[in-house]
């Protein structure tokens, strides 16, 4: 099997790589995933940059893309038992919260530079169900830094099924998955406002 470039352990290419094909669609089914707008996924690199407000997030949103997201993700969850062992290989990069990681900084960049779609979360940290949390500055970093189209994603169900405080997902509830369509940010210059933008188009993609 073709080695993918945007996930480079043997793990991920032998073992996880080989039954995506199998699992996405089960995966979908099981729990009841729709999304809107796959037509405006562009095959070059993106950051693909959606809402937060469960857990559930991240494997809903390698579901119905058709190939792997590299996440960025709060360095604590590489501490939790298995699913820890498993982000690395996952092309995981772990993000010191609050701090400004330079070094996760500089890898988002050198990923999106390889091609890889990179998956962020603006607002940083799950917000509560309805609610959307003020953005982080790193999206608009990325965004203008990168030169790389933003592609805006909105999540909505997935924190019913998984909430915050719960460690099991209860089958159920839809998720719905709403994909915009790309902006170019990089002939802007101001880091919070194009961080604000991005989570305008979010915002908007919930009305739909």
């Amino acid at each position: 099997m073709k080695k993918h470039p945007c996930i480079g352990s043997f793990l991920a290419n032998r073992v996880l790589a080989p039954f995506c094909p199998i699992v996405k669609p089960i995966f979908r089914k099981l729990f009841r995933v729709e999304v809107m707008g796959l037509e405006n996924v562009p095959s070059e690199a993106c950051i693909v940059a959606s809402n937060h407000r469960s857990h559930l997030d991240p494997p809903v949103l390698n579901s119905v893309f058709p190939e792997p997201l590299i996440f960025i993700a709060k360095e604590e969850l590489f501490r939790v038992p298995i699913l820890g062992k498993l982000l690395p290989h996952m092309g995981a990069i772990p993000v010191k919260r609050g701090s400004g990681d330079l070094q996760a900084l500089e890898v988002s960049l050198e990923l999106l530079e390889r091609g890889c779609k990179l998956c962020i979360f603006p607002e940083g940290s799950r917000a509560n169900p309805g609610e959307f949390l003020r953005p982080r500055l790193g999206v608009g970093i990325l965004a203008i830094r990168s030169k790389k189209k933003v592609l805006p994603v909105y999540i909505e169900g997935a924190d019913k099924v998984l909430p915050r405080g719960k460690s099991f997902p209860k089958l159920g509830h839809p998720i719905k998955v709403v994909i915009g369509t790309p902006k170019d940010y990089s002939s802007e210059t101001d880091y919070r406002g194009v961080a604000q933008k991005i989570m305008e188009e979010i915002k908007a993609l919930s009305r739909l």
